[in-house]
């Protein structure tokens, strides 16, 4: 069974077609990269899959769960880390943390070693009892992920999580990720770093103009792009149709 199920997703904003009859599964130790150009849709299929955004048609079932119907069992179910997380600033990142885990109904003992476990490779134990408008943007980031990574849930949605961070926060992340995969939890990841998705991803899914270009492994892509030996970033102009782009960054090179 699926994880993540997403079938004919379709929201409007207005007469604009955010995301137009999207369908992908994301099965059990599978990391799915969700990739398209800014104003594909990502960000929209994302929200949605998260339970913050209500789809105009369409059907996303978590653990063969329906979302619309079970939210509540849904979001116990999916881990969410956005591209630019809010947190509350008048707390610490200790009580964000204890805060979360009320929510979740995290177990005390899970708690503790969980985030000790957390803000320790992350560098935060030192800053665990500062005041979160202290904390830089990269530091909130590793805090958000370390308030969804402690619950070790069976899907994790993920938006730009690279956004902010370090090299050496940027790499232990990645190697989480694989970790999680390896342990039979599924990845929903959304990237701009083509680079990221080729070492993270076992599938990949291209959004254009909000509907899924083409879904499948690098074999598979490049086999529809015509380019046998190419990596992703050429895969990925090609079936975007911005070669012009490409033809510009030649000319820059050249000049």
């Amino acid at each position: 069974m699926s994880v993540l199920e997403i079938i004919k997703l379709t929201k409007r904003f207005g007469k604009y077609k955010a995301v137009d009859d999207v369908t992908l599964s994301v099965q059990p130790g599978e990391i799915f990269g969700f990739l398209g150009p800014n104003g594909a849709g990502k960000t929209t299929t994302i929200k949605i899959v998260a339970g913050l955004l209500k789809p105009d048609k369409g059907e996303v079932f978590v653990n063969g769960n329906n979302l619309q119907e079970q939210p509540t069992i849904c979001k116990q179910d999916t881990g969410y880390i956005p591209d630019r997380p809010w947190l509350y600033e008048k707390l610490t990142g200790v009580e964000f943390l204890q805060f979360i885990g009320s929510l979740y109904n995290l177990d005390t003992d899970r708690f503790n070693q969980s985030t000790e476990y957390f803000l320790n490779i992350f560098d935060l134990t030192e800053w665990k009892d500062h005041l979160i408008e202290s904390y830089s943007h990269g530091m909130r980031q590793k805090l958000i992920m370390t308030s969804v990574l402690m619950q070790d849930q069976p899907l994790l949605v993920i938006d730009e999580p690279m956004v902010g961070l370090d090299p050496k926060s940027a790499r232990l992340v990645k190697e989480i990720f694989k970790q999680r995969a390896l342990a039979g939890k599924s990845i929903f990841l959304s990237t701009h770093s083509l680079e990221i998705a080729e070492e993270l991803c076992h599938q990949i899914g291209i959004i254009t103009d909000g509907k899924l270009r083409i879904k499948g492994d690098m074999d598979t892509l490049r086999h529809e792009a015509g380019k046998k030996s190419s990596d992703l970033e050429d895969i990925f102009l090609q079936l975007t149709g911005v070669w012009e782009m490409q033809e510009i960054i030649n000319a820059l090179k050249d000049s």
